[in-house]
């Protein structure tokens, strides 16, 4: 059996531990002493200031013109409409997300999400465009080029039918 030691150890003197003590000390001075702290340039008295942020959107307002909205889509397509109360289990749900500008003109339309039912999702856009051109947005919705980012969701019962999220009315609670 063979056994390791460690080697020996040296004992440091007293004069060698203070030499490494002060040189440690010596460079956290100096490390510490090149920090400082410099405060951030203050503006001049004639220099304008910078830009506020924007308000916060007019939630109200975007609620009122998203009814505005979903009413006008489905008095233009009445025979698509769902009268009633959803199925519990839809068939799909097509979410549509759509531009207008300030005249209300659909300027581009995209489905968002959907679970991949391309008769669903055919059925949404050609409703939307139907609707077109949907009630003017108020100006404080419209952003700097004047226009409005909106979604909405179709929901979709086996017959092809839909409602709209917007006046939805709850589904089902039992699979037929």
């Amino acid at each position: 059996m063979v056994l390791y030691s460690s080697p020996p150890q040296r004992r440091r003197s007293a004069a060698g531990t203070s030499i490494i003590m002060a040189s440690v000390l010596a460079l956290m001075v100096v490390g510490v002493s090149g920090c400082t702290f410099t405060p951030p340039p203050q503006p001049l008295v004639g220099e304008p200031a910078a830009a506020p942020p924007p308000p916060p959107p007019d939630t109200t307002a975007l609620g009122r013109y998203r009814k505005r909205v979903a009413e006008r889509i489905l008095e233009r397509n009445p025979s698509s409409v769902l009268h009633g109360t959803p199925q519990a289990m839809l068939r799909s749900v097509v979410v549509v997300a759509f531009t207008v500008n300030s005249d209300g003109k659909i300027l581009s339309s995209a489905v968002y999400r959907s679970n991949g039912d391309a008769g669903a999702e055919r059925i949404a856009l050609a409703t939307l465009r139907r609707a077109s051109p949907l009630p003017s947005p108020p100006p404080a919705l419209l952003d700097a080029r004047g226009h409005l980012e909106l979604m909405e969701d179709w929901l979709f019962n086996n017959n092809g039918k839909f409602q709209l999220h917007e006046f939805a009315s709850p589904q089902a609670t039992t699979i037929k």
